[in-house]
């Protein structure tokens, strides 16, 4: 295959406006070039790490069916480099063409949303993406949509009015993004020119491959570069710990990542896969798999947040590997123009080793749905619900025979050890036996065979240690009471 043609200028569009960038840092974010370049104050840096939603813009990006969607994410661990492309919407941009305030923006004033203002942004946008995609959200969406914006005012109830209230405002005819929307598509697919982009040199320099082949020719040239996808992980490297992450690969733009397919009992997801785009199909495969997406971060990080990206960079705390693990997932690695698949939990070496050799890279995720008759439940433990990082997470998939003996069990938890990590000894202590809560209480007393927890920020080893135990036991509670499965949600307990 020929090489691409190779464009040193980063192309995009800021609201209405063309932008061309020769000169940008590898770890530039778009929060710091709206602010300090384009004096674009309204986005604010509260958290400088994707929790407060103070900074949230919209991206707007074609799909691989040549569709746009537009997607609020956090611009304060957005990289720059990542934009090539898109269609960057900030809330200066929101106002409807009479001048007037948009509906988003007009509730908010009229049912006092807006205390101090410093969140107020950062909520406009987050219920501009929402309105635009459910014009009548339900309480519950509009709650998730909500999860990834704090209000340190806590005024969340007046807020929760004004969502409520903006379709009654009208406004989708004079909407700037949908009136614009067949314009914009059409000014998005001619910034795609099938170029690689690559700007700076040395250590200062990245790249965004001009498809998956030239990816791959990218990473093995150069293996030790930095590969970002969603940025929601890597982003905090630079804002909170001052890293040095260059030369860097930017991939969120690659379409052949971004495939979902289904062939028997199989769902087949792309690396590059966000949480947003897989969660539907996952669910309805796996549907314990649906509670534990949507408390992975706010919905702006699981909108830049990838599935393949929580697994590549090998977090002992990764939400989804546990899961995956107890699913027998496997994975597709490609270096080059080779590829080998390797179960899940033979990735998970030590802690920051993973077996991906230099210029290797996760291509694809396999993940097999339980066998007819299976309990499968995950179950994610935090100091609050929504929008926090793990401290102890188990998932269980269970077989039984007709007499109720274990034929089959794994157990897999995140946040216990330097990787995530199957429990082995509990596992052997349970197989075979009746399934009953005193084969359940003798089996906790092997955990300490199979993990030795660390206490950290999150919590305690002595608290983990426990969590894990009673999280089998709550999973044997429900498997013979007939609860579901899933993990039940504060709505569905409601």
């Amino acid at each position: 295959m020929a090489a691409p043609e190779i464009r040193s200028e980063l192309r995009f569009i800021l609201n209405g406006q063309d932008v061309s960038l020769r000169a940008v840092a590898p770890d530039q974010t778009l929060l710091d070039w709206l602010r300090l370049s384009k004096l674009l104050k309204g986005s604010k840096e509260g958290c400088a790490e994707g929790d407060c939603g103070a900074c949230t813009v919209l991206v707007g990006r074609l799909t691989p069916s040549g569709g746009l969607v537009y997607e609020g994410v956090n611009a304060c661990i957005r990289f720059l480099g990542s934009l090539d492309g898109c269609h960057v919407v900030t809330v200066e941009h929101v106002a409807a063409r009479d001048g007037k305030l948009h509906p988003v923006q007009q509730a908010m004033v009229d049912y006092h949303g807006s205390q101090c203002g410093f969140c107020t942004p950062g909520f406009v946008m987050s219920l501009y993406a929402l309105w635009m995609q459910v014009p009548n959200p339900s309480d519950q969406q509009i709650e998730t949509a909500l999860q990834g914006n704090l209000c340190r005012c806590t005024g969340y109830e007046p807020i929760l009015r004004a969502a409520r209230a903006i379709s009654s405002y009208g406004g989708t005819e004079k909407d700037p993004l949908l009136l614009e929307r067949d314009a914009m598509i059409a000014r998005l697919k001619a910034l795609k020119d099938g170029a690689r982009v690559e700007i700076g040199d040395g250590k200062s320099r990245f790249v965004v491959p001009a498809n998956l082949d030239d990816f791959a020719a990218v990473l093995e040239a150069s293996p030790t570069a930095t590969v970002v996808a969603g940025s929601t992980d890597v982003g905090l490297w630079v804002t909170k710990h001052m890293r040095d992450i260059s030369p860097v690969v930017f991939i969120a733009g690659l379409d052949e990542l971004k495939s979902i397919s289904v062939e028997g009992d199989t769902v087949t997801i792309g690396a590059g896969v966000t949480y947003t785009e897989g969660l539907k199909t996952l669910a309805n495969h796996v549907p314990a798999l649906g509670p534990l997406i949507e408390r992975i971060g706010g919905q702006q990080v699981r909108n830049m947040g990838t599935i393949g990206g929580n697994i590549a960079n090998g977090s002992p705390i990764g939400d989804t590997p546990p899961a995956l693990i107890a699913l027998d997932a496997k994975l597709t690695l490609r270096k080059g123009t080779e590829r080998r698949t390797i179960r899940l939990e033979d990735y998970f070496i030590a802690y920051g080793k993973q077996d991906r050799q230099p210029g290797e890279f996760v291509e694809a995720v396999h993940v097999p749905a339980p066998a007819v008759g299976e309990k499968f439940a995950v179950y994610k433990v935090t100091k609050r619900r929504d929008e926090d990082i793990t401290a102890s997470l188990g998932a269980f998939r269970l077989a039984l025979s007709a007499d109720g003996t274990v034929t089959g069990i794994t157990i897999a938890y995140g946040g216990m050890a330097a990787t995530p990590k199957r429990a082995f000894a509990v596992e052997q202590a349970l197989l075979g036996q009746k399934w009953t809560e005193a084969t359940v209480e003798a089996a906790m007393e092997k955990y300490a065979e199979d993990y030795a927890p660390l206490t950290d920020m999150r919590a305690t080893a002595e608290y983990r240690a426990l969590v894990a135990k009673n999280l089998l036991l709550r999973f044997y509670t429900e498997t013979i009471s007939g609860a579901a499965s899933a993990q039940v949600s504060r709505y569905e307990a409601a």
